[in-house]
């Protein structure tokens, strides 16, 4: 890296243009070449019309913020995180949609949703409780707290019992000690419930160190990464946890109503990626109550609104000229795994494409109004596993499911979903305002009285 300043010299390039070793490397390397006409093997699947709409969407999305407070050593970073569950009315929904005449502004759109949100701070760099030794010691109690803090309704577990339910789904063990100061062989994995001891008896261990995202603090700059895996297992907890929590008022039958829309595909990724597999295995113990009760299968949708599967989407829909609007409207699009990995993420690996990730499978779909979604459902069952094959029935709710995308698209973003605008409305820290309110609020808490 320059100095501030420096101005750049051009010896280096001059030394890799002409370095032999350079020009083999580049020789070796190739990249995959994409054709269109690979679209083909891309066949719009036949999916059964639904008329179906739910009563309420449920969506789930989150926030998060970095900080730097002006006080203390340098590099400091604490995070603002905020994660929102918006419902919404989808009958009064659609008849806001049928105002042809006009387009109803975004004040009468908040009168037909409840909100609320799960909001909390995380220490990073530099940044730690005052009765902890260091920053990941402070992040792990943190995060758990987190969790532990995050009440249900009335008579229902907190967030920290809906995780621990998932952790007990694991059937590796964890990974070893987080305190580099244990004295305990390398090889010894923990793993338990609650606030509990280290094997040495001198350390104490947390439930959620066994997510092992505090492997991602970074001592000595940004923790950019760690900050988004807790939003990202935050995000998903929530749904487990609603879901549990209508388990435990004995309403489920209520879920044949709702539909829930989470923010990003349905997986789990980074050092928490176990818990995927244990968000299947829980909603599928759910479900089986469902089927069970002659109620139909759940009804989660999850949107991937930017990456490389949503810009490999957009470039099926143009024609050689670069034009939109290709591929017919309401039509749904299957991926099997040979797809992904000819076409998408190359790859020549015998292992399925995710299979350690997610807890649901993708699809494409082009809506009534012309969206371009990258939309997912869940594994409800170990046939929807199989993604060497697709077909309509490893794919729950999906006749439901794409009704449903056509009544939520928004025009007021591109390729997007009105729930899904709302929760993020409700998640959003501001760049502006609001980050000078939360800087201060950081100065004066952070700096005066943890000093």
């Amino acid at each position: 890296m320059p100095f501030k300043g420096e101005a750049p010299s051009y010896r280096a390039i001059q030394r890799l243009a002409t370095n032999p070793r350079v020009k083999e490397l580049l020789g070796a390397i190739r990249v995959p070449e994409w054709n269109k006409e690979k679209v083909e093997e891309l066949v719009a699947a036949r999916v059964a019309p639904s008329e179906f709409l739910p009563r309420l969407v449920v969506a789930i999305d989150g926030s998060s913020q970095a900080y730097e407070p002006r006080k203390g050593f340098p590099g400091a970073e604490l995070a603002y995180l905020t994660v929102s569950t918006v419902i919404i009315d989808v009958s009064k929904l659609s008849s806001l949609s049928q105002q042809r005449d006009r387009q109803p502004p975004p004040t009468e759109y908040r009168r037909i949703e409840n909100a609320e949100s799960l909001d909390t701070v995380l220490p990073g760099c530099n940044v730690i409780f005052r009765d902890e030794p260091h920053a990941w010691a402070s992040f792990r109690r943190a995060l758990y707290e987190a969790l532990e803090q995050q009440k249900g309704w009335e008579g229902c577990e907190n967030l920290l019992a809906t995780y621990e339910v998932l952790l007990a789904h694991r059937q590796q063990p964890s990974s070893k000690c987080p305190w580099e100061e244990c004295a305990q062989p390398d090889g010894k994995h923990h793993q338990g419930f609650g606030i509990y001891s280290c094997a040495c008896g001198e350390r104490k261990l947390y439930s959620t160190d066994a997510l092992r995202i505090h492997e991602g603090i970074n001592p000595v700059g940004s923790s950019g990464k760690a900050f988004g895996e807790v939003m990202q297992i935050l995000e998903r907890l929530r749904l487990i946890h609603v879901l549990r929590m209508i388990e435990k008022k004995n309403l489920l039958p209520v879920l044949s109503q709702i539909a829930f829309v989470v923010d990003g595909p349905l997986a789990v990724y980074g050092h928490p990626a176990w818990l995927s597999q244990s968000i299947y295995q829980e909603l599928r113990r759910i479900n089986q109550i469902l089927r069970q009760r002659g109620l139909p299968d759940l009804l989660i949708v999850g949107i991937e609104k930017t990456g490389i599967f949503a810009d490999h989407l957009m470039r099926l829909d143009q024609d050689d000229k670069g034009v939109p609007d290709r591929l017919p409207r309401q039509s749904a699009f299957f991926l099997t795994d040979r797809y992904i990995k000819k076409n998408i993420i190359f790859s020549s690996s015998p292992e399925q494409y995710g299979k350690q990730t997610y807890f649901g499978r993708k699809f494409f779909y082009k809506t009534r109004a012309g969206s371009l979604l990258v939309a997912a459902v869940p594994f409800l069952d170990p046939v929807h596993h199989d993604i060497s094959t697709a077909r309509p029935d490893q794919y729950p709710r999906l006749a439901d499911a794409l009704n449903l995308l056509d009544c939520l698209e928004t025009t007021r973003y591109p390729n997007a979903l009105i729930p899904l605008t709302a929760a993020h409305a409700e998640a959003t820290l501001p760049m502006n305002i609001g980050r000078r309110v939360l800087e201060r609020l950081a100065e004066e808490l952070v700096g005066g009285k943890n000093g």
